[in-house]
């Protein structure tokens, strides 16, 4: 099966992303990392589009969305929450499951808490962590922040390649033709002819505006619903004492959250090999059961 392609405004923005699976299925939101597309959730999308319509965004800013003409204040966890809202509701989705890479999970959080955005409040059946947490260890922030603003720039899309196989070696195993569709997907080609991430640089604002944009505990202490998290076992931006502690409290607390080390992977599992997607998938499955 092939994903679709579509464009739609939220939040008065262009945002798009891709879709799999039947319009009358239930819906799956599947959102991506930092710098990155709507088409990393691939695999995971073709795994579940048997039995449900997923939903891959590209964010503001990246991919083939459009990017923010306010970047200060639209490059931000709350503003994210209001696109998704307005995916939602643009989509006419009531509920969803929300699987979420690295950004991508932070903001399903923020979604599911409701504190930004009360529309979204018990709008989340189930929520994925995929190498997120309410606190992510500050000299991996650092070293995001030192990156992210200035995006390397290549004389060919093979060299740009050799550098993503290089950077995101923590995703874990990828064939060959999955690193060349993550590049394929991920190119931008520059004025000059040259190439580069495809992103806007300024999003990097997020961390040298908004220092504590990712601190969020009181969101997730106010989070109802099945969690799932995914840790990287050699992850550099999820600690184990952080894992520990969201089994403490919030959803912890009550049993509905669960801790998962993926071995073999840092910043971020790639959700593209057997164990993971049957862990998303399974865990999807009762959640809907149960909904």
């Amino acid at each position: 099966m092939s994903p679709s392609s579509h464009y739609l405004q939220c939040a008065g923005r262009e945002i798009h992303f891709t879709e799999w699976g039947s319009a009358q299925a239930p819906a799956v939101i599947a959102w991506h990392g930092l710098a990155r597309t709507g088409r990393d959730m691939d695999e995971l999308a073709q795994h579940l589009s048997a039995r449900y319509r997923v939903i891959c965004p590209d964010t503001l800013g990246r991919g083939l969305s459009q990017w923010s003409p306010d970047p200060e204040r639209e490059y931000t966890l709350a503003f994210y929450a209001q696109l998704a809202l307005g995916l939602l509701d643009g989509l006419g989705l009531q509920r969803v499951h929300w699987v979420g890479t690295s950004m991508g999970g932070a903001i399903g959080t923020v979604c599911a808490a409701g504190r930004v955005q009360p529309g979204l409040k018990g709008r989340l059946k189930s929520l994925v962590l995929n190498d997120n947490a309410p606190q992510l260890a500050q000299a991996a922030i650092e070293r995001i922040r030192s990156y992210a603003g200035q995006p390397p720039v290549f004389d060919s899309v093979l060299a740009l390649e050799a550098f993503f196989r290089q950077v995101y070696k923590p995703y874990g195993w990828l064939s060959d033709a999955q690193w060349r569709r993550l590049t394929e997907t991920s190119t931008r080609r520059l004025p000059d002819g040259r190439v580069t991430p495809h992103y806007d640089p300024a999003m990097v604002m997020q961390f040298t505006h908004h220092p504590d944009d990712y601190l969020i505990w009181d969101h997730y202490d106010a989070l109802d619903l099945p969690v799932l998290c995914l840790r990287g076992a050699e992850s550099d931006l999820v600690l184990p004492e952080t894992t520990a502690e969201m089994l403490r409290r919030g959803p912890g607390l009550r049993g509905q959250t669960s801790v998962i080390e993926v071995a073999g992977c840092g910043h971020a599992p790639a959700l593209n090999v057997p164990d993971q997607l049957n862990w998303v998938s399974d865990f999807i499955d009762r959640a809907e059961a149960a909904s």
